[in-house]
C-alpha cells in the first residue's frame, strides 16, 4: 500500500488536528502505533512541523470523517495519477551522511570477497554509483591506498539478508549461464548460515597421510653397535686367503 509523503510530519498533523486513534494514524502513515503514541506524548518527532495531507492533495476530508466515526475504518490515500509507478523507480539506496565515508571500504570488501556481484548489485547494497565501483575495481580511486575492506553489514550499510540474497542471485545467474564455479566460489555464494555449517575445505594430503606406516620399517631395528655392522662388512674385516698371501 502507498504511503503519504513526509509520513512522520503527516502523523504529527493528524495527531494535532483529528481525533483518530493511534492505530488509524499508524496504518495510514506506515508507522508503528507506539511511534504515533510517542508523537502524541512529545517524545518522538519533537520540533517537526505538521504536514497537512488534505492541503497537499493526499487525503480526502471525507476519509477523516469516516475514520473518526468508526475506529475500525482505515483511511485510504487519495489517488494521484502522477504518482503512478513511483514505487517502481530504481536507483541507488539512500545512505545517511554519517555513513557515506564508509562506502569505499564496503565496496572494496564486496569487490574482493564477492567478485561475482555486478556493479548494479553493489550499487543497490551500499547506495553508490557505478563509476565509484569501477574506480575501486580498477584501483584508480583517489584514496585507494588508504581504503581497507570492511564488511558492509558491519558498517550498517545493508542487512545480512540483503547481502545473502544478492550473492544467491549471482549464483543463480552463473548457473543459468552455464559457468562452472570452483569450490571456493560456491562457498562464497552461499548464505552465512549455510557457510558456517559446511564441511572444511579439502586439502592436499601429506606423504605420511598417503603412505601411512608403509614408509616405516616395522622389523626390529638394526644393530649398529660396531663399525663392521654399520657398513655391512663381514665379521673380522678380511678373509683367510688375504692372510695366506700376506704370510708368503
Amino acid at each position: 500500500m502507498s504511503k503519504p509523503l513526509m509520513a512522520k510530519a503527516t502523523a504529527v498533523w493528524l495527531v494535532d488536528n483529528t481525533t483518530l486513534s493511534f492505530a488509524q494514524i499508524a496504518d495510514f502513515c506506515g508507522l508503528h502505533e507506539l511511534e504515533v503514541q510517542g508523537i502524541a506524548d512529545g517524545d518522538v518527532a519533537a520540533g517537526v512541523k505538521g504536514f497537512d495531507p488534505i492541503a497537499n492533495n493526499q487525503l480526502d476530508p471525507i476519509e477523516i470523517k469516516r475514520a473518526e466515526a468508526d475506529p475500525l475504518y482505515r483511511m485510504k490515500l487519495k489517488f494521484n495519477p502522477a504518482a503512478q509507478g513511483e514505487e517502481k523507480r530504481r536507483g541507488p539506496r539512500y545512505t545517511p551522511l554519517s555513513k557515506r565515508q564508509d562506502r569505499p571500504a564496503a565496496i572494496l570488501w564486496l569487490v574482493k570477497f564477492h567478485p561475482e556481484l555486478s556493479d548494479g548489485a553493489i550499487s543497490k547494497l551500499v547506495g553508490t554509483t557505478k563509476p565509484t565501483i569501477q574506480s575501486i575495481r580498477e584501483r584508480t580511486h583517489w584514496n585507494i591506498a588508504n581504503i581497507q575492506p570492511i564488511d558492509p553489514v558491519a558498517l550498517g550499510l545493508c542487512k545480512q539478508s540483503e547481502l545473502d540474497a544478492a550473492v544467491q542471485a549471482a549464483a543463480r545467474k552463473k548457473a543459468a549461464e552455464g559457468v562452472v564455479m570452483s569450490d571456493d566460489e560456491r562457498r562464497k555464494l552461499v548464505s552465512t548460515e549455510q557457510s558456517l555449517g559446511m564441511a572444511p575445505e579439502p586439502r592436499v594430503p601429506t606423504g605420511l597421510e598417503v603412505f601411512g606406516d608403509e614408509e616405516k620399517d616395522t622389523s626390529s631395528p638394526a644393530d649398529f653397535s660396531d663399525a663392521d655392522s654399520f657398513f655391512n662388512l663381514p665379521a673380522g674385516g678380511h678373509d683367510d686367503e688375504d692372510d695366506d698371501d700376506h704370510r708368503r
